[in-house]
């Protein structure tokens, strides 16, 4: 029990040092770019953020179990590309579009996650294979050209994704029942831990506070602006999906116990190879939405959409206190350490800071997380 409470401290203290992070970053811009905290520019970064954000938590999800997936960016120009070219060239219905494109997701990332599984090799090496196979056949599909999203400019489905707003009085009743149910998610947590006797009150209050008051936030400052975007109402539905996946059940607790100790879990009966597959296939569902998402914010299918993204949503892992040894994060997490690259790649943009050294941000970011995560691997 003593161990189990200092490292509910450690995880307490990591995602208080995450806020101050994101305050000094929201300090630093709101100083040097005034635009940064305006309702616009927090609109477009919130969309931003939803889409890293979607990514990242499948990224968790096979992480937990010790995995990686190295082909999410390439999977988000194909299903992307997928989409587009259904609807342009082929004048097939939108909502029809997406389903082939997210069948097609499923079915690539269910394979991968099979042969991973049944012929033990690293998913490294699959993934990798998977990054060049999926960037090739999205280039072959798009032809090297640029698709838009809808003929002639009409609006879709594909296409509202990250220009429709939920008016301000709806986001607000919205972002109340929101809140009721983080309440009622982390009393019921509560009442288990209370009843294990490992209870912080502490860090309950925290991880309710927190988040509350983060939604909060962002309701009204979108409220100034056109209202909630779409993206970020997708991804609360991932969130809490994947919350209460990773936290309320069996399948959720098997990816933690197989990060943990592989050959534990199988010992005690888990089926260590069908839950990892699952991952890899919702894996694949998350890498379609983001696709579409993208996209759609693109306003068009290129031969540049989801290029990093799985870099981006690696850090943003990381960076939010998951381990790459598995075993270890969370869904609150994830979403703090996406907003921490989200604010960090926006300000930039609003400095007008060069490509180049945008690339070595991003890559000092990532080298500073894997580095954390040793750090933290070794204290737990």
């Amino acid at each position: 029990m003593t161990s189990r409470l200092a490292f509910q401290d450690r995880t307490s203290l990591a995602m208080l040092a995450l806020l101050a992070v994101l305050l000094l970053l929201g300090t630093v811009f709101s100083i040097a770019a005034p635009q940064f905290l305006s309702a616009r520019n927090l609109s477009m970064l919130l969309i931003e953020f939803s889409m890293t954000s979607v990514l990242a938590l499948g990224m968790l999800l096979l992480i937990l179990p010790g995995h990686i997936d190295l082909s999410a960016g390439s999977g988000v120009g194909l299903t992307g590309g997928i989409t587009a070219v259904l609807i342009m060239h082929h004048q097939v219905p939108a909502p029809v579009a997406m389903l082939v494109a997210l069948a097609v997701a499923l079915l690539v990332w269910r394979g991968m996650g099979h042969i991973i599984v049944s012929q033990s090799i690293p998913a490294f090496i699959i993934t990798l294979g998977g990054l060049l196979t999926c960037k090739g056949v999205f280039w072959l599909i798009i032809q090297n050209t640029t698709v838009p999203v809808s003929p002639g400019g009409a609006p879709n489905l594909l296409a509202i994704l990250t220009t429709y707003y939920l008016p301000p009085r709806p986001s607000y009743v919205l972002a109340g029942l929101t809140i009721l149910v983080l309440a009622l998610l982390r009393w019921r947590s509560y009442q288990q831990q209370k009843l294990r006797g490992t209870v912080d009150k502490e860090l309950q209050l925290l991880s309710f506070l927190v988040p509350a008051q983060v939604i909060a936030l962002v309701v009204l400052c979108c409220g100034q602006f056109r209202g909630l975007p779409l993206p970020s109402l997708i991804l609360l539905v991932v969130a809490l999906f994947v919350h209460v996946l990773l936290t309320h059940t069996r399948f959720g607790r098997a990816l933690y116990a197989i990060g943990s100790n592989e050959e534990a879990a199988f010992l005690s009966g888990i089926p260590v190879g069908k839950t990892v597959v699952a991952a890899y296939t919702l894996m694949g569902a998350l890498v379609a939405v983001t696709g579409f998402m993208q996209t759609a914010y693109a306003g068009a299918s290129t031969t540049t959409v989801g290029d990093l993204m799985e870099l981006d949503a690696v850090a943003a892992c990381v960076i939010g206190g998951a381990s790459l040894r598995g075993g270890r994060g969370s869904a609150l997490g994830v979403l703090l350490g996406s907003l921490v690259m989200a604010c960090l790649l926006s300000g930039m943009s609003l400095l007008a800071v060069p490509p180049e050294a945008r690339f070595i941000a991003r890559g000092v970011v990532l080298a500073l997380s894997a580095w954390l995560d040793v750090r933290l691997s070794k204290l737990s």
